[in-house]
């Protein structure tokens, strides 16, 4: 099988969200202009925070869907079509950005 086009792509977090670990949740805090967004803020689930962990800039989507694949008991059709959507959700939210 072959990967969605989306999952070719390479995509790294925007400097303007910090990511921080309360009461063994992840949670992803945008900071617009100097002060965090509290309206705006992320709550991951365990698969999303590791998906979020490997949005580096260095790994594509279909390396991303790999470990999860290898890290959770799940199939590629679902792990692919929920990555594809977390990172759809990312990008309109302004959290991540395409490497060129």
């Amino acid at each position: 099988m072959t990967c969605e086009p989306g999952l070719a792509l390479v995509f790294r977090p925007k400097g303007e969200v910090v990511r921080r670990e309360i009461a063994g949740e992840t949670i992803l805090v945008p900071i617009r202009g100097r002060t965090a967004d509290m309206q705006s803020l992320f709550a991951l689930n365990p698969t999303a925070a590791f998906i979020w962990e490997r949005i580096d800039g260095t790994r594509s989507g279909g390396q991303i869907l790999e470990e999860t694949l290898a890290a959770f008991e799940v199939g590629r059709e679902e792990a692919s079509e929920h990555l594809e959507s977390f990172l759809a959700q990312a990008l309109t939210q302004g959290l991540v950005e395409e490497v060129a």
